[in-house]
């Protein structure tokens, strides 16, 4: 005779118990095996990122200037959009997670994984916002595996933003080439 198997679910009314006894925990369930502090911290740190690579491609709209700096401008500004949306996101799960978003300046550029460097030509301000993506597609990379463990939706979200900073990569690439074929590889 064949063993039944277990159920798929936990029981029904006890899920329910479970969720009306910790109402005020919000989304983190008995579920999350993940520590919420840390959670909470790691994502600050990327909140602080996003919120640095928002500053710098502001800074790098309003300074571009030259011939070619028309459609590099709207690339900035299209970047710095993005940014502030990952960094939306990223606050939001904070929350979420029982946690407070960091937004304070004191600290913001050594909580950043990414740096604030502003350029001085329009190839530098290019230069500097493709080095920062890559370090931001590393650090998501890293920090979705972290999470791939004990917290799906995060994982999730940290990879969506990861595939929006690669197509910001390949964007900044694109103009370095554009800017300097002999140089860009």
């Amino acid at each position: 005779m064949k063993a039944q198997p277990k159920p798929f679910l936990t029981d029904v009314k006890k899920l329910r118990e479970q969720a009306r006894k910790h109402i005020k925990d919000g989304a983190v369930t008995a579920g999350y095996a993940g520590d919420t502090v840390a959670a909470c911290r790691v994502l600050n740190d990327a909140l602080a990122t996003e919120l640095v690579c928002v500053l710098r491609y502001k800074r790098h709209y309003f300074m571009a200037e030259g011939l070619n700096s028309g459609p590099v401008k709207a690339e900035f500004q299209e970047h710095a959009a993005e940014e502030q949306d990952h960094a939306d996101r990223i606050a939001a799960r904070i929350v979420q997670l029982g946690g407070e978003p960091n937004f304070s300046p004191d600290g913001l550029l050594s909580r950043s994984h990414a740096e604030y460097v502003e350029g001085e030509t329009l190839t530098d301000m290019i230069a500097e916002d493709l080095v920062a993506e890559r370090i931001a597609i590393d650090s998501y990379r890293e920090m979705a595996a972290y999470f791939a463990p004990f917290d799906s939706t995060t994982r999730r979200m940290l990879q969506e933003i990861q595939a929006v900073e690669e197509e910001h990569a390949d964007d900044l690439a694109e103009l370095m080439r554009n800017l300097m074929p002999d140089t860009a590889n």
